[in-house]
């Protein structure tokens, strides 16, 4: 597949297009509703991924995964999509966007064979677009990522840390003693990926997404330079595409602080 400048910005201009059309018109005046998976789902996830998969085709006509299908779809478009997939959140942060909490997103990549090579994530209510293409960096709005460069030593870092996902023992340790500063934690695994990128966060632990939570985010981090693996493998891609780890700095020194300390107290 030819990849360009041209194919990025056609979805950047559909991602923006679709939150301005569907989304922020919904934000604080929609109902939600409770899947299978005690997830929440409202009528602006629906309409935003529907118009995203309408915009995404016209783009670049492929395989298409989108949270808010079901699991055999999700699947079967997983599947016979090695040459091509979008993974599509159409809002990550759904309950924060019920909520009325200004942090969710809408996040797009483009795989293959399992890797991504183009995302895109858009925060529409702060307006922070996000982007990578594989081999291209990262940005923001324009701006070259990461953003903020001075690492930290360990205990002055302050980390994005997802402890609900974690295995009681971890999440205990961490809990009682953590090794940095100070914690954060606000409901939107793709912003987290980007503010990591950013440099906002220094570390980032997750204890298990979906592809439509990592694909664009993770590729926005690497090409950031940022340094990222599973719990229990050095390589981030190993293992189940279905329900991915993940321990991350931008920084190689404190990732690998970070890293050895994690798995110190598993």
């Amino acid at each position: 597949m030819a990849r360009s400048i041209k194919l990025l910005d056609e979805v950047i201009a559909a991602v923006r297009a679709v939150a301005q059309q569907e989304i922020m018109p919904r934000y604080l005046c929609v109902e939600k509703t409770q899947k299978e998976d005690g997830s929440f789902c409202t009528e602006a996830d629906i309409a935003a991924q529907a118009a995203l998969i309408d915009q995404l085709q016209k783009i670049y006509p492929a395989a298409l995964m989108g949270e808010e299908m079901s699991k055999q779809e999700q699947e079967e478009q997983w599947a016979k999509g090695d040459a091509g997939l979008w993974s599509v959140d159409p809002i990550d942060g759904t309950s924060n966007f019920f909520n009325g909490l200004p942090y969710f997103a809408i996040s797009v990549a483009l795989m293959q064979q399992g890797k991504s090579v183009l995302g895109v994530i858009y925060n529409p209510v702060a307006d922070e677009m996000f982007y990578a293409e594989k081999g291209g960096g990262a940005f923001l709005n324009g701006k070259a990522l990461p953003l903020k460069k001075d690492a930290p030593i360990l205990p002055n870092a302050m980390a994005n840390v997802d402890l609900k996902r974690l295995d009681q023992k971890l999440a205990e340790q961490i809990a009682a003693h953590p090794p940095y500063a100070s914690q954060r934690n606000y409901g939107a695994c793709t912003l987290e990926w980007c503010y990591t990128a950013a440099g906002y966060f220094d570390l980032y632990l997750h204890g298990g997404q979906k592809p439509w939570d990592y694909a664009a985010g993770s590729l926005i981090l690497e090409e950031a330079g940022g340094q990222m693996c599973g719990l229990d493998q050095d390589d981030y891609w190993a293992g189940s595409y279905w329900q991915r780890s993940v321990i991350a700095a931008l920084d190689r020194d404190l990732f690998i602080q970070w890293r050895d300390w994690i798995r110190a107290h598993k």
